[in-house]
C-alpha cells in the first residue's frame, strides 16, 4: 500500500503495536533541558534506574537561564540555580552530553538540535518542550512530551504513543517579497484555528515549501504546535542534505552515502492518503500580526481587530472578548494604531542566523523609537558567533537593541526575565498566551523584518511603512 512520510517513520520504530491506536515507539533521540530534564533525571537517580542510551541523550540549558551578558548560575528566577546544578550534576551522573551555560555550543534546544545535526532525517525524537516539532522540518518524527514521559524514555528508549492521524498541507504559488515563514503560518493558524490540526501529524509540502531555506521550514514547523498538532514534517531534499553535510553528529564517509541514499526514500508516495488535506495559496499573504491572545487572533498588518459581532461561536466570542480586554485593544481599531513599548527578537521560531539577517537589514541605517526597548537573543552561542562575524551585532547595537546571549527567558517567562506588566511587546515569539513574556505583559507576534519595522516606528508597523 502507498503511505505518507508519517506512515513510513511511525512503522519503521514501533516496537509493539498495541492494536488500540496506540504503539510502543523507539526512541532515536532524547533532549533535555534544565527546566524538566533535571527533574527527570534526578527522579531516575532516586529510584536506581540508568538511562539506557546515554550516548542517544543531549542536554543544553535553555529554559531557566539568564541572557544577560554577565549571567551565571545565580538566576533573576528564584530557585533557578537549582534546577541548573540538578541538571549539570544530572547529566554527569548519566553520561550525558550537556551543553552548559557558557558553553561555545550552548543554546536553545532547537536550534542546536538541527546545527549540530543531532536531529536526522528519518529518526524519532523527543523533548520536553512543545515546540520540538520545529525539527521536523528536517524530515524526523519529532515531538514534545512531559518530564515523566521524558524519564519514561530516558530508561527505556521507548514511549507510548497514540498514533495521530495525518493531513497534508500544500503551500501552493510564489511567496511575495517581504512575506516570510512566520507570516504563512499566521495566515495558516487564524483561517483554521488554534485547534485545526489537533489529533493531526502534519506533512507541509508543495512549491513554495521547495523554495524555502532550512531556517524558513523549521518556523513552519515549529508553530505546528500552535495549531494543536502532534507534530509537522517535511521531507528531506537537497537543502536538507547540503544543511546537514559535515556537521558534527552527521555521518561520515561511506555512513553519509548510505545514509542520503535512505533519505531519497523519505517522501510520501504518489498514492498516499491522507486524513485531511488542506491547499493554501501563499502568492496573496503578507505581513502578519496577532493582536489577541492566541496566534489565532492574528490579521494583516494592514488590518483591523475585529468586531464582535464577526464571532458566532459563543466560545469563540467569549475568547475574543477576554484575549481583547487583555490586550487593551478595541473593536475596529487598525492595527497601525497600536503604540508598542518593547520589540524582541529571538526564540527557537527566529532566532536563527537567517532570522537575524532579515531583522538586521530593516534596522541598519535606523534607530528605534526613543520610548521603545529593544532585545536581541541569538538562537545559540553559534548564531551569536556567526552574526558577530557578519557585523549583524553592530547593527542591532547602533540602531539600539540590546545584544544578548542564548536561551528562552524573554519568550518564556519562568518567574526570572519580563518585559514588565502591562507593557506591549511586539515580538518573534510562537506565543501571545497571557502572561507569556511576563506577569501582564502584552504580546504581539510577528516576523523579525515586522518587528524591526516596528521598533522603528514605535507602533506596529509594516516594512513599507519605511520606505513612505
Amino acid at each position: 500500500m502507498a503511505q505518507t512520510l508519517f506512515e513510513k517513520l511511525w512503522q519503521s520504530h514501533v516496537v509493539r503495536d498495541f492494536g488500540s491506536g496506540s504503539a510502543l515507539v523507539y526512541i532515536d533521540r532524547i533532549f533535555l533541558h534544565e527546566r524538566t530534564g533535571s527533574v527527570a533525571l534526578k527522579s531516575l537517580e532516586e529510584t536506581g534506574r540508568s538511562v539506557r542510551n546515554p550516548e542517544q541523550v543531549f542536554g543544553t540549558m535553555d529554559h531557566i537561564i539568564d541572557t544577560l551578558p554577565d549571567r551565571s548560575d545565580v538566576t533573576l528566577m528564584p530557585s533557578g540555580t537549582s534546577f541548573i546544578t540538578a541538571m549539570r550534576n544530572g547529566c554527569k551522573w548519566a553520561g550525558i552530553k550537556l551543553f552548559d551555560i557558557n558553553d561555545a555550543d550552548q543554546g536553545i534546544a532547537h536550534v542546536i538540535s538541527p546545527e549540530k545535526a543531532i536531529v536526522l532525517p528519518g529518526l524519532t525524537l523527543v523533548c520536553p518542550d512543545s515546540h520540538t516539532c520545529s525539527q521536523g522540518a528536517f524530515g524526523a518524527l519529532v515531538w514534545g512530551i512531559g518530564s515523566s514521559e521524558a524519564e519514561h524514555a530516558l530508561a527505556t528508549s521507548c514511549l507510548r504513543v497514540s498514533k495521530p492521524k495525518t493531513m497534508r498541507v500544500t503551500l501552493e504559488g510564489s511567496v511575495l517579497l517581504g512575506t516570510s515563514a512566520k507570516d504563512i503560518i499566521l495566515h495558516l493558524i487564524a483561517n483554521i484555528g488554534a485547534a485545526g490540526g489537533r489529533g493531526y501529524a502534519i506533512e507541509f509540502c508543495g512549491d513554495a515549501i521547495g523554495a524555502m531555506d532550512m531556517e524558513a521550514r523549521m518556523t513552519l514547523c515549529n508553530m505546528a504546535v500552535e495549531l494543536s498538532a502532534f507534530t509537522a514534517i517535511i521531507a528531506p531534499d537537497e537543502k536538507t542534505i547540503a544543511y546537514l553535510k559535515g556537521r558534527e553528529y552527521a555521518p561520515k564517509d561511506t555512513a553519509w552515502t548510505h545514509a542520503t541514499t535512505y533519505w531519497a526514500s523519505l517522501v510520501s508516495d504518489a498514492e498516499a492518503m491522507f486524513d485531511a488535506e488542506i491547499t493554501l495559496d501563499v502568492s496573496s499573504i503578507g505581513e502578519m500580526v496577532s493582536w489577541g491572545t492566541s496566534p489565532e487572533h492574528s490579521c494583516s498588518v494592514e488590518g483591523i481587530v475585529p468586531f464582535s459581532d464577526s464571532f458566532t461561536d459563543v466560545s469563540k466570542k467569549t475568547s475574543y472578548e477576554k484575549a481583547r480586554t487583555y490586550m487593551d485593544v478595541k473593536q475596529g481599531q487598525r492595527l497601525k494604531e497600536i503604540q508598542i513599548d518593547s520589540a524582541f527578537i529571538g526564540s527557537c521560531t527566529n532566532g536563527r542566523l537567517a532570522d537575524l539577517r532579515a531583522a538586521a537589514t530593516i534596522l541598519k541605517g535606523h534607530k528605534i523609537a526613543p520610548h521603545v526597548k529593544a532585545i536581541c537573543v541569538p538562537g545559540s552561542m553559534q548564531v551569536k558567533a556567526d552574526a558577530e562575524a557578519e557585523g549583524l551585532d553592530k547593527i542591532f547595537i547602533a540602531a539600539g537593541v540590546e545584544w544578548r546571549l542564548p536561551g528562552c527567558s524573554m519568550c518564556f517567562y519562568a518567574g526570572g526575565e519580563s518585559f514588565g506588566k502591562k507593557v506591549r511587546v511586539i515580538s518573534t515569539t510562537n506565543r501571545n498566551f497571557e502572561n507569556r513574556q511576563g506577569p501582564g505583559t502584552r504580546t504581539h507576534i510577528a516576523s523579525p523584518a515586522t518587528v524591526a519595522a516596528s521598533a522603528i516606528m514605535g507602533r506596529v508597523a509594516s516594512v513599507r511603512d519605511l520606505k513612505k
